[in-house]
């Protein structure tokens, strides 16, 4: 290891404190089949030039997103964002900026931490919310954790309308603790009986709506539910533009809102990163995990914010803390927050109505398609449909097309027997034109 400057004696030194035999022993959890044996396939030395010819003709085979009709979802939306939110957060004072320590030198980022907070909470009808988490997966499997502590109780139960992505992260975080992350079968219809699931040692049910095949769902009796067996609901949402039109979780007993802010101020950007936006009750705030922004007074009575009920191990708690996330994703909360002061509660309304309208044509001309059969009875701006064959092939014969589709279902359930399943997302962005496009290349005519 060229570039590390331990002696073999000083590994064996270390290795020794600590208490293990080999480096190995220290990705115990890793499985050993897992574990390669061998050096990565790759040539062992390149010129730059070389490099970057290669990755440019590896990049050439994308179809970027902007660069086509576009309909994919299924928890990362295109939608518009204005030139002047990118303007903003390339600012030095933010764009450099890292963690806020000394509010004495960092009330403007303090500030719109607590802004932000201010309108997650309002967007979610929830009484606080943190600076946000990583994303909104991150942020499940964190309210589940949250529950257990609240409960004292070590059962989650999983909607089958769930993200797998998100369900992914909540049994991974539940394996390693030793908690119990019961997943119902994907739920294709919203008619799963998630209330018959819980029982006196479930901490809290995870529900999504609108869920990962785009169904809208009451949350008000599954709320009733968990209460009546002493446990919390914990609601999810993937795209946060819908908060604009359908009722906040928070109206239909919400105990913990979590969910991904992308859609608002953040572009897909491959995937990440992206922002995590977390809520609760008020009574609950004290096991809310993650970076909590107050307002406060200084000495002279001046308006002031402070970072408050700080909960992280890197502080005094150590090992009781209530999160694992040492930081927020400050740069994309920003974002975040000024799209949705551009926006404003009329603006968000706005958008929201035409994102459902245009996800409403799309599925009014697909249902004129043959062999094409819309699943949902209730969708906000996506929506599963079912084609004839393999909708993996379809996607990827419509993207030859110039039309990037939506997500197969089998890409996010590869072993669930759904592969004639396809998720179709339809934003603002897209216009009469990409739908025309869109129903001519699924027609084999483009």
């Amino acid at each position: 290891m060229r570039y590390l400057p331990h002696t073999p004696q000083d590994r064996e030194d270390m290795l020794t404190k600590i208490g293990v035999s080999s480096v190995r022993e220290l990705f115990a959890d890793i499985p050993q089949d897992k574990v390669l044996d061998r050096l990565v396939d790759l040539p062992r030395r390149k010129t730059e030039i070389d490099v970057e010819r290669f990755l440019s003709n590896l990049s050439n085979r994308n179809v970027p997103a902007s660069s086509a009709p576009f309909f994919v979802g299924a928890g990362a939306y295109k939608h518009h964002v204005p030139a002047s939110v990118d303007h903003l957060i390339q600012r030095s004072e933010f764009l450099t900026s890292y963690t806020p320590y000394q509010p004495e030198i960092a009330q403007g980022t303090l500030q719109y931490m607590f802004e932000f907070q201010t309108q997650v909470a309002r967007l979610t009808a929830m009484d606080v919310a943190n600076a946000s988490m990583y994303d909104g997966s991150t942020g499940c499997g964190e309210a589940v954790l949250m529950a257990h502590r609240v409960t004292r109780r070590r059962k989650a139960i999983l909607s089958g309308g769930l993200h797998p992505h998100y369900a992914a992260v909540v049994r991974t975080i539940s394996g390693m603790a030793g908690d119990a992350a019961a997943s119902l079968p994907p739920d294709i219809f919203a008619r799963e009986n998630i209330i018959a699931a819980i029982d006196k040692d479930t901490s809290c049910v995870v529900v999504q709506s609108p869920d990962v095949f785009g169904n809208l769902r009451d949350l008000q009796p599954i709320a009733d539910a968990c209460h009546a067996n002493g446990a919390l609901l914990v609601a999810v949402f993937t795209e946060a533009v819908s908060l604009g039109l359908v009722r906040a979780p928070g109206d239909m007993g919400a105990d913990i809102v979590v969910g991904e802010g992308q859609s608002i101020g953040n572009a897909l950007t491959f995937g990440g990163p992206y922002v995590g936006l977390f809520a609760t009750r008020e009574k609950l705030i004290r096991q809310m995990p993650g970076r909590l922004c107050g307002e406060t007074v200084d000495a002279n009575g001046k308006r002031g914010f402070v970072l408050t009920l700080s909960t992280r191990e890197q502080h005094i708690r150590r090992e009781k803390a209530t999160s694992n996330i040492c930081t927020n994703s400050g740069l994309c909360a920003l974002a975040f927050s000024i799209h949705m002061t551009l926006l404003g509660g009329t603006g968000l309304r706005q958008l929201a109505r035409v994102n459902h309208a245009n996800a409403v044509k799309l599925a009014d001309m697909l249902a004129d398609v043959p062999g094409v059969e819309i699943l949902n009875k209730t969708f906000f701006n996506e929506f599963t449909i079912r084609v004839k064959g393999d909708a993996a092939a379809l996607v990827e014969n419509m993207a030859a097309r110039g039309v990037l589709a939506g997500v197969p279902v089998s890409r996010l359930l590869p072993a669930a027997g759904l592969d004639d399943l396809l998720i179709v997302a339809n934003t603002e962005v897209n216009t009469d034109e990409d739908r025309t496009t869109f129903i001519a290349a699924l027609r084999g005519e483009r």
